[in-house]
């Protein structure tokens, strides 16, 4: 939803420039790394720069423009994700079996989309097509993390440990000692509703009670799991729930993902190669079980959404300021420390009191989710600028580790 339309002019600009970012992550891989599928919950590459551009000729060419005709009358199967109102699609766990259409193909099918868009905005985009339109850019944002995320894990998997991106070399900053923000409860707002764009999930914004409650001034870090980790935290049955502890046990975890034992230490893979695991960092893919673990093994618990938004208004936090996705979480520096790794919340995702969910296909986007899944917030290293904000409600499954996702503590006051 957008308060006031933009100019077509602006609307065609951002739109180039959202489809050439997404362009610019795919541009260092292979045709060989843009069609592997590494679990069932990845994507290859290829997958989602067709899939993203399936969402734009679906929801707003065949709509909207009289006598568009489709790129290739299969590939609504092969690239519409879960969009049952839309018919029959090709299983998600076998995305990795399309060798076909080849990546050259995909290209060629962005481009036709891209021409007929073109041509779209030179009309009014007041309305429902400006709506679609600005869903659709935030969509393919959303993927453009998940095609990080997901080809992060297609490369782990390689023996040879093969780097996305050469690794640039910066300094690490100090990262600051934890500290305690109060907050003194009551009444608060949540959710946003109209004044930029968010998504149905973010709305309507409504009141909530808060009891007292102080969140943690950043989120933990690398050098506190490894503590953890030495503590027997993968260990010991009594901190963990009865699901995680099942996880832990029958997968033999004993840290993050990407992180294994090296002589010298704990090394951890990245986008841009295997490294040493930096203390300073903010300790990321780990799941809901892990963070409910590490959090009563420190005495403390995880907030909820409310109490991460409630803070977060009151204290500014702010992601760092970049001109592209990073590729790896660094130590905090921003107010809050917030948006180097997404920060799992005790909420369960659910939708807000007067939550009504949209007519038609599109109503399929969010709220046919809202159920068995954990709520995070804050954003990530990879979450493109400007897409993140304090509203932002991201979800997984709690066994979810391949995320960006980490952690901040709470405590009762």
């Amino acid at each position: 939803m957008v308060a006031t339309a933009p100019t077509s002019t602006a609307t065609g600009a951002r739109y180039r420039a959202v489809r050439s970012a997404t362009e610019a992550l795919a541009e260092p891989l292979s045709a060989e790394d843009q069609t592997v599928q590494s679990m069932a919950d990845v994507s290859p590459t290829k997958w989602h720069r067709a899939h993203v551009t399936w969402f734009f000729e679906t929801f707003l060419l065949a709509e909207h423009v009289p006598g568009y005709r489709p790129f290739h009358p299969m590939f609504g199967y092969l690239f519409n994700s879960y969009y049952e109102a839309l018919g029959a699609r090709h299983p998600r766990p076998d995305r990795g079996l399309l060798s076909r259409p080849s990546v050259e193909e995909v290209a060629a099918y962005r481009r036709h989309v891209d021409e007929a868009m073109g041509e779209l905005f030179g009309g009014d985009l007041e309305g429902e097509i400006g709506e679609r339109v600005e869903l659709g850019l935030n969509h393919e944002q959303q993927h453009q993390e998940l095609l990080l995320m997901d080809i992060k894990h297609v490369l782990s998997q390689n023996p040879l440990r093969p780097a996305y991106a050469p690794a640039v070399p910066a300094p690490t900053p100090t990262a600051p000692p934890p500290g305690w923000l109060a907050h003194p409860g009551g009444l608060v707002e949540v959710g946003e509703e109209a004044a930029c764009f968010t998504f149905d999930n973010e709305r309507p914004r409504h009141l909530v009670q808060l009891a007292p409650f102080a969140l943690c001034s950043r989120p933990v870090l690398c050098g506190e799991w490894l503590e953890f980790i030495a503590d027997g935290g993968y260990e010991r049955p009594e901190l963990w729930l009865s699901d995680g502890w099942a996880a832990v046990t029958a997968e033999g975890r004993r840290g993050p993902l990407y992180w294994s034992a090296a002589d010298g230490g704990a090394v951890v893979f990245t986008l841009t190669g295997e490294r040493p695991v930096d203390p300073a960092e903010p300790v990321c893919h780990v799941s809901y079980y892990e963070a409910d673990a590490f959090a009563r093994w420190s005495g403390a618990r995880l907030p909820t959404e409310v109490e991460w938004e409630a803070v977060a208004r009151a204290e500014g936090f702010a992601s760092a300021p970049r001109a592209a996705a990073a590729l790896h979480p660094a130590a905090p520096s921003s107010p809050g420390g917030a948006g180097e790794v997404w920060e799992w919340t005790s909420s369960a995702y659910l939708p807000y009191p007067g939550f009504r969910v949209a007519p038609g296909a599109v109503g399929e986007y969010n709220g046919k989710f809202m159920v068995n899944q954990h709520v995070l917030r804050g954003g990530c290293c990879a979450t493109p600028p400007g897409h993140e904000r304090l509203t932002y409600r991201n979800f997984f499954p709690p066994g979810a580790r391949w995320a960006f996702c980490g952690l901040r503590l709470a405590r009762d006051c």
